[in-house]
């Protein structure tokens, strides 16, 4: 009986290792993090450009308005 026990516990030990099911999960936040991390290294010269163009925006329209 104990015989019958060590095998069942190999094959469930087998199947956990083989079993590649949530692997797809995995990589897809792996990539998602990725994305996160560029976004956040990013946003500094982003805000930067963002901040320049308003500006000048701004600057053209009291232009106008004068």
């Amino acid at each position: 009986m104990k015989q019958h026990g060590n095998r069942l516990r190999r094959l469930a030990i087998q199947r956990f290792w083989s079993d590649n099911q949530g692997q797809d999960l995995i990589e897809y936040a792996l990539a998602a993090g990725l994305v996160a991390v560029a976004a956040v290294a990013a946003m500094p010269v982003l805000t930067t450009t963002i901040d320049h163009v308003f500006s000048r925006i701004a600057t053209i329209v009291q232009s106008a308005v004068s």
